[in-house]
């Protein structure tokens, strides 16, 4: 691994979102490392894929702490110029329906945040070194849902979000004076593999494009916000929903 390559590690990186930023910043010449729960897959076909892929559990909190000294095995200078938070898990009840409060149990709302909210600020302190080290940028996606109900994500996943908005906010006080800056995006209804039937409706009741988002504009605006030109913004959240938040 050359040493004058800027490095980011990104949960979440098997499909959508994670897909198009993996894309989006190895066009720009950077080094990604992808974390996922799933072994390694062949469907992920970009150079150095298979040797930059780890596999952890992010339910799993002694998984992430093991994942946080991989990810230092692999920094050639002790420096990480950029942690991704995208994974994240939405359960759904009989027929892919919406969990509610009401039909959520203590496991479940266990797993949801540790996989959306704990294992970020575990990754955070546990590499907050090499984030120092290389004055980098740390990325949450939290979500639309983290501020309003939505018709498809349920209470869990809601509230999880929302307190990752929380914990962005409080990362960006904490790291700031360090030289990391924290900020988060929220996507709101983004043309991936895992939209809900029904979201149609959403598009052309609740958002003024008339469209649904790309994930290659989500990763575009992620590798704004580890890039110099950003370099005053600390503790933002990012829209990226074609105005469904209005």
């Amino acid at each position: 691994m050359s040493s004058s390559r800027k490095i980011m590690l990104l949960t979440g990186a098997s499909r959508g979102i994670g897909h198009a930023t993996v894309k989006r910043f190895q066009a720009e010449g950077w080094r990604i490392l992808t974390v996922s729960r799933q072994p390694f897959s062949e469907e992920c076909r970009w150079p150095e894929a298979r040797e930059s892929h780890i596999q952890a559990d992010l339910s799993d909190p002694a998984q992430v702490a093991a994942l946080v000294e991989e990810v230092r095995a692999r920094l050639p200078q002790g420096e990480l110029h950029a942690l991704v938070n995208n994974a994240g898990i939405s359960p759904k009840g009989p027929g892919g329906s919406r969990l509610g409060a009401l039909d959520t149990d203590y496991a479940t709302w266990m797993t949801v945040f540790n996989v959306n909210l704990i294992s970020t600020a575990l990754l955070a302190r546990g590499l907050f070194n090499e984030l120092s080290a290389a004055r980098g940028s740390v990325v949450n996606v939290t979500s639309i849902v983290g501020s309003r109900v939505h018709p498809f994500a349920g209470a869990a996943y809601a509230c999880s979000k929302a307190a990752l908005a929380a914990l962005t906010r409080e990362l960006a006080f904490e790291f700031g004076a360090h030289g990391v800056r924290v900020n988060a995006i929220a996507p709101g209804e983004i043309d991936t593999a895992i939209l809900s039937p029904g979201t149609e409706e959403i598009v052309q009741r609740q958002i003024p494009m008339r469209r649904l988002g790309s994930a290659e504009e989500v990763a575009n605006t992620i590798l704004f916000l580890c890039s110099p030109a950003s370099s005053y913004v600390n503790g933002a959240e990012i829209h990226i929903n074609g105005g469904q938040h209005v």
